[in-house]
């Protein structure tokens, strides 16, 4: 199925849903109490959501959450996601004269937004792609050898980030493996520039104004709130003369861990080996899932992410792919995990 959404996260939701439907045609009831909760405000750090567990927390009383909204290592090759990322989302606006100037006129007299934008851009990361902002690797937490270890035996190599991602090199922190780099360790990236004129032709101007919107993935015991705030201090330290550099915390969530040992975690570790005949890969991942966290403050449960979609999905863009053995797997792993819960 090529839609917008379709792995992320309609079609791995779709096979939760399809599998309570096959159960109760074949059952008169479920096994188990089965609560299903969705919400449409993911993509922007779902502002209501806590408040809404908050409210209802009685009645999403439960022994375990799972969600499906990650990926497997490969066709056929399941995965059960033990961490996740967080993440802090920064607005970063550069603000210099009143209004447009003329290049002509006064280039070289004032601060040009645009540039000092550029800039302060460029400094977030020296020549080895580390993150120069004091403070920020300061509550990184340690990974255990064997865990990382381990992930030097799954079957996504170099070549297939390669051809998932269209790109025809990899880059990023030097000295960890692009498994470690997207898994286990913070970023700082650029998600969008808006700066002067930008329509057909020229227009000889200096920009009043410049902003970018920035994403900072983050890793277990980095808080958002922290690192936005040292982000805006790094920002406001490198400022000069003559512009106004204002960097607001827009949004942000927990990163995330959880052990897959649990009596439940291993109940859909059988259940993963009873569907597709191979162990689930225990593995990271690299996206944020902010609701795992408020799970676990609200409600006081770890969340079992048990990924469904691929690598190469093109999720978050156009013609993203969701196969129909996956939708078809989904289901059946889905009835597998309520007759397990239920022993």
């Amino acid at each position: 199925v090529y839609a917008r959404g379709a792995t992320d996260n309609k079609g791995q939701t779709f096979s939760h849903i399809l599998g309570t439907q096959a159960w109760l045609k074949d059952h008169r009831d479920l096994p188990v109490n089965l609560i299903y909760l969705m919400e449409g405000e993911e993509e922007i750090g779902s502002p209501h959501l806590g408040e809404f567990l908050r409210v209802h927390a009685p009645e999403l009383a439960c022994d375990a959450i799972l969600v499906s909204d990650t990926s497997m290592i490969a066709p056929g090759h399941p995965a059960i996601a033990c961490g996740l990322r967080g993440i802090a989302c920064v607005n970063l606006r550069v603000k210099g004269p009143s209004a447009d100037l003329h290049s002509g006129v006064f280039g070289g007299a004032v601060p040009n937004p645009a540039t000092e934008l550029a800039r302060l851009l460029a400094q977030m990361h020296n020549g080895t792609g580390r993150i120069m902002i004091p403070g920020f690797y300061d509550d990184v937490a340690a990974v255990d050898a064997v865990e990382t270890g381990a992930w030097k035996h799954l079957p996504y190599t170099d070549d297939d980030v390669l051809k998932a991602a269209g790109s025809t090199a990899l880059g990023g922190e030097q000295g960890f493996t692009t498994l470690e780099r997207t898994w286990i360790r913070p970023t700082a990236e650029v998600n969008g520039i808006t700066a002067g004129y930008q329509g057909p032709g020229s227009k000889t101007i200096i920009p009043s104004e410049a902003s970018a919107k920035l994403s900072f993935r983050l890793v277990p015991n980095q808080n958002p709130v922290d690192i936005a705030c040292k982000v805006a201090a790094f920002f406001a330290s490198k400022a000069v003369p003559g512009v106004e550099v204002e960097a607001t915390y827009d949004h942000g969530g927990n990163p995330y861990f959880a052990s897959p040992d649990t009596p439940l975690g291993l109940a859909v570790r059988t259940a993963v080996r009873n569907v597709f005949g191979r162990e689930a890969a225990l593995v990271r991942g690299g996206l944020s899932i902010p609701v795992v966290s408020l799970f676990k403050e609200v409600l006081g449960r770890d969340t079992l992410l048990l990924g469904l979609g691929l690598p190469d999905c093109a999720a978050h863009s156009p013609n993203e792919t969701f196969p129909l053995e996956n939708l078809d797997k989904g289901i059946a792993l889905h009835l597998s995990i309520l007759e397990q819960f239920a022993t």
